[in-house]
């Protein structure tokens, strides 16, 4: 009897060690398929993610999808999300206010710190003096194909720096991206280079950075924020503005309120159509597996037409 117990009290023994053992191999497995997470508060910037990791590591958007980049607030179990992941990268130039005084638990970049940025002076003209009094910093520095360049240099080599293992593949991510960022450049620059038209119309100033690179002119309904509520003399006054240039077609944008854009080109008689300023992508739009790159060359298309390029 003695027998048979110890023979059970050693089985018990031995079960025992044999499950603390399978454990600690499924947690170290656990540990070495764990993927890091990378946090990233534009669309743009994410593009470069997912563009350069591959599957080493799980880039995701902080922006839920069609909710625009100027008015997110994150949510307490998003805010939870951020703080654990292993590198955020966010736009900076003032576009996150909810960012001011957060606790990041890993590294955290503010890609505006990179880049080159733009002034925007509120009587509509643009000029690179940033004490300038009247000006603020335009935050869409991500419509710059340069500045898409840097971007994506300095998350390669935070990247490498977070996973250096992988250095060969995000090396030749990166250059494989740029190339396409060239690419992108060199057919903005030859098809806006000739045009019978000098300026677009739009509901709100996001695309500065391309007008001043390519040569065009923005009138605006409204500055930086896409919120901001348009007089009736700035209504008047790009009414009369399309009548005198015959201006064919006006642009609003798909996270802004269309119906002051509307009603100028009921007044005026031309058409309406969208300029995607790529802070985000709508829930259609990703369903469409749509990229930087996708986006850019419709917005391409949609400016050469309305400024009648040749």
């Amino acid at each position: 009897m003695m027998n048979l117990k110890n023979t059970i009290f050693i089985a018990v023994i031995i079960l025992f060690i044999f499950q603390l053992i399978v454990m600690k191999q499924d947690a170290k497995i656990k540990e070495t398929t764990h993927k890091p997470t990378i946090a990233l508060s534009t669309f743009s910037l994410y593009d470069i993610a997912i563009n350069l990791v591959g599957d080493t590591a799980e880039p995701f958007l902080i922006l839920p999808l069609g909710v625009d980049a100027h008015s997110y607030e994150p949510s307490p179990k998003e805010v939870i999300k951020l703080y654990k992941s292993d590198l955020v990268v966010y736009s900076g130039a003032g576009l996150e206010p909810w960012i001011d005084g957060f606790d990041f638990k890993n590294k955290a970049i503010d890609m505006s710190l990179h880049v080159e940025l733009k002034n925007f002076i509120e009587d509509g003209q643009d000029k690179e003096n940033h004490n300038h009094s009247d000006s603020k910093v335009d935050p869409h520095y991500w419509l710059d194909l340069q500045n898409m360049i840097k971007a994506t240099e300095f998350i390669t080599k935070e990247l490498i720096a977070l996973l250096p293992a992988n250095r060969e593949l995000y090396s030749k991510n990166r250059d494989t991206y740029v190339d396409m960022l060239k690419r992108l450049h060199k057919d903005y620059k030859e098809k806006l280079s000739t045009c019978r038209v000098s300026t677009i119309i739009v509901n709100h100033n996001a695309f500065s950075y391309i007008s001043n690179i390519y040569g065009f002119n923005i009138e605006a309904l409204s500055g930086l924020s896409p919120d901001a509520q348009p007089s009736a003399k700035s209504m008047l006054t790009l009414i009369e503005h399309v009548k005198e240039h015959n201006i064919s077609t006006i642009f609003f944008e798909s996270f802004a309120s269309d119906k002051a854009i509307k009603s100028i080109a009921t007044e005026a008689k031309v058409s309406v159509n969208t300029l995607q300023p790529l802070g985000n992508i709508t829930a259609d739009e990703a369903e469409k597996n749509l990229s930087y790159e996708d986006i850019m060359r419709s917005n391409l298309e949609k400016i050469s037409k309305a400024l009648e390029c040749r």
